[in-house]
């Protein structure tokens, strides 16, 4: 049993077309999630249905589709969808915190601790944090682009030992050897076939679709959680999936959990730019965990300072490692390739003899599905 789990419920299961909000469908979410919080777990709702929301009670009045409608159809929607939730549970006698996340604030790892000490603080007092994207500041740049993506980043976030994605089909599917499209139950590989062949959002009210679910659980599943598609137009799927019964698809665990930091490291948000680096230096970081010197460095990419954020890329053009670096880029393409004993020669001054020091370095999961950490 998962002692903590993000479940995400997208627009077409809580909106219906042209009405806002489905209270009924609510009710049933909020009453199995109870449930799983009077077995000991510890539960995260990421939602979608703001927009769709707003766009129900405005009505005619909205036509475009442009960044600022949907803020401000969020802005119009968020409070009356919260609304919805929090009756729904406070029913149940269960009280709700609303979390808007934006990229801006898990960028920033000040701002990713914040998070992450607020939704720990909100858990351990038996509040359910109810979370969406905060739309209404998130420029098109700074957008998560789907909820799917959000609820990844919020499991890895949490430490969630489970990511539910509850949608409108009955899992991921593939054509069997007759063609005909049948639920894989379970997978412990996400392959790039299957990303490319997956589709676009299942209803028009929704932003995500079966590729970035998949992408969302590749993401939780690299750092050591399980992550699951679920039938939901049965809320009751969700009880059904976490006691054991085989609905729906599950993804296993590729990778080992890694402390928070790391986490951080590994989500792309706050990535400047890039360090190639040659195959010596692989071996270096990957097989004997050392730190990442500037003669290993064979070109740089980007906008970074010292202490920024960048990918560290092999000589093939996977990306090996995120790290923060201890030389900006315009120091770095003065010394890479060079002896670290020549940088301050070089550069007048030193930060050190690594680029990226391995206490900095966070390695990407094995092709192999075995975290190289």
């Amino acid at each position: 049993m998962p002692e903590r789990i993000v479940v995400k419920c997208g627009t077409s299961l809580l909106t219906k077309p042209g009405v806002g909000v489905d209270e009924e469908y609510i009710r049933a979410l909020s009453g199995n999630v109870v449930e799983l919080m009077r077995a000991g777990i510890q539960p995260v709702l990421v939602i979608s249905g703001a927009v769709a929301m707003g766009r129900a009670i405005l009505g005619g009045d909205v036509a475009s589709d442009s960044t600022v409608t949907r803020q401000v159809l969020a802005a119009v929607g968020q409070s009356p969808l919260m609304s919805v939730f929090e009756g729904a549970f406070r029913s149940l006698n269960k009280t709700v915190a609303q979390t808007l996340l934006s990229r801006a604030a898990l960028e920033d790892r000040r701002g990713y601790l914040n998070a992450r000490n607020t939704f720990l603080a909100l858990l351990d007092r038996g509040i359910v944090p109810v979370t969406n994207e905060n739309d209404v500041v998130a420029t098109e740049e700074l957008h998560f682009g789907d909820n799917d993506t959000l609820s990844a980043l919020v499991a890895n976030l949490i430490d969630s030992d489970l990511l539910v994605m509850m949608t409108n089909v009955e899992g991921y599917m593939r054509p069997d050897s007759n063609g005909v499209m049948r639920v894989v139950p379970s997978t412990d590989c996400i392959t790039d076939e299957m990303i490319a062949d997956a589709g676009g959002a299942a209803s028009p009210a929704g932003t995500g679709g079966m590729k970035t679910k998949l992408l969302a659980a590749g993401m939780v599943t690299a750092h050591g959680a399980t992550a699951a598609i679920v039938d939901g137009r049965d809320p009751g799927n969700l009880l059904r999936f976490v006691h054991g019964e085989h609905i729906g698809t599950r993804f296993s665990a590729t990778g080992s959990r890694r402390e928070s930091r790391k986490r951080w490291m590994l989500t792309d948000l706050a990535l400047k730019g890039q360090v190639r680096i040659d195959a010596g230096a692989v071996n270096a970081l990957v097989r004997h965990g050392r730190s990442l010197l500037p003669a290993g460095v064979i070109g740089v990419e980007g906008a970074y300072e010292r202490g920024d954020l960048v990918a560290v890329v092999g000589p093939d053009g996977s990306v090996v490692a995120h790290g923060l670096t201890n030389y900006g880029i315009e120091d770095l393409s003065r010394v890479m390739m060079r002896d670290s004993s020549a940088i301050r020669n070089i550069l007048g001054y030193e930060y050190g003899d690594e680029v990226i020091h391995r206490n900095n370095l966070a390695l990407k999961s094995s092709t192999d599905g075995r975290s190289r950490e």
